[in-house]
């Protein structure tokens, strides 16, 4: 189901890149870590932009994780939604630094040992939300629609375990159009 839901979203946004091509200041890009996936991201103003991200949780951080009264033990999907402040240094400004907050959903497996069968391990499909904080930097290549980026940042779980906390860093491309 989630490969599907995956999938159909890729295919959803590839579908919908052309339409965006008439209009200024979007990027669409893959990056990997934690989250591996795509990342599309609007930039307005003098220096806002909003980022919405989507793929793996879990994957490379905290695959085997004790959480609540059982554990993590596979990766997840992930959708994060940040509203960040950026500013370029240096005269050309080809090197940009950034910074948000925003909000961020998980869809993982949650295993617990069972009730009815000691020792019998059970898992449930864990929905989970929580605030994401997120700092990078960001390189425009010269003569390029390419930039490069590198950010990390912490997911802080609100429901169901308050303050669980999960550290986020990745790298990767986007095309800016």
């Amino acid at each position: 189901m989630k490969k599907k839901l995956l999938f159909t979203f890729l295919f959803s946004l590839c579908s919908f890149l052309p339409s965006l091509a008439q209009y200024n200041n979007w990027a669409v890009g893959f990056q990997l870590v934690e989250p591996s996936g795509v990342n599309l991201r609007k930039y307005f103003g003098e220096n806002k932009a909003f980022d919405v991200s989507v793929g793996t949780y879990g994957l490379f951080y905290g695959r085997d994780r004790k959480y609540r009264k059982g554990y993590y033990q596979n990766a997840g999907l992930s959708l994060r939604a940040t509203y960040l402040w950026h500013h370029g240094l240096f005269k050309k400004e080809l090197l940009h630094v950034y910074y948000g907050f925003g909000g961020q959903i998980n869809s993982r497996r949650y295993y617990f040992e069972s009730r009815n069968a000691p020792g019998l391990k059970e898992y449930t499909n864990n929905i989970s939300l929580g605030g994401a904080g997120l700092a990078g930097a960001e390189y425009f290549v010269s003569g390029s629609p390419l930039s490069c980026f590198v950010e990390a940042g912490l997911y802080a779980e609100l429901v169901p375990a308050i303050f669980y906390l999960h550290p986020q860093a990745s790298l990767g491309v986007r095309f800016n159009f």
